[in-house]
């Protein structure tokens, strides 16, 4: 009988993400990082079936202002111009979902730092205009004008 040759295993080079410069990537930064952690608190106070409003209220009393304030006015208008809406957290924002989905979020500015809030809408919602469509607003104050398309908005996305 022939001995056996035993083959040493070729280790697996590790992966580098690089980016369009050819760069590799660091990977996350700091803020993503805290995202992903807010999002997996999220998911076990859902498994153990908290109150979504509730974790909306607490991550809207945890912002900085001007955010705050515009994050209430923002839950405000969402609630009245769509009751069926419920709110919850989604990566640490307020967002409000139909049926499991997420159809809208805030994402204050202080949270990745950045010059405006955001008000984004999801695949999910029903926005659809032809072949082209915005899908996230910058808000940098809120006037009755921009309260009243807020509302449109949100009246649409849930038609």
């Amino acid at each position: 009988m022939t001995p056996t040759k035993t083959v040493a295993k070729a280790k697996p080079n590790s992966a580098t993400r690089a980016g369009t410069s050819g760069k590799a990537s660091k990977g996350f930064s700091a803020e993503e990082k805290a995202a992903a952690r807010a999002r997996i608190q999220e998911l076990k106070a859902e498994a153990a079936r908290a109150d979504g409003e509730l974790e909306l209220l607490a991550a809207i009393a945890r912002m900085q202002e001007p955010d705050r304030a515009m994050a209430k006015k923002i839950h405000a208008l969402i609630k009245a111009a769509a009751p069926v809406l419920a709110p919850k957290t989604w990566y640490g924002m307020p967002a409000y979902t139909r049926d499991g989905n997420v159809i809208c979020f805030f994402q204050n500015a202080g949270k990745f730092k950045v010059r405006y809030q955001t008000l984004g809408f999801s695949d999910k919602a029903n926005l659809d205009d032809g072949g082209m469509w915005p899908n996230s607003y910058a808000l940098t104050k809120l006037t009755a004008t921009e309260e009243a398309k807020i509302t449109a908005l949100v009246e649409k996305a849930v038609r």
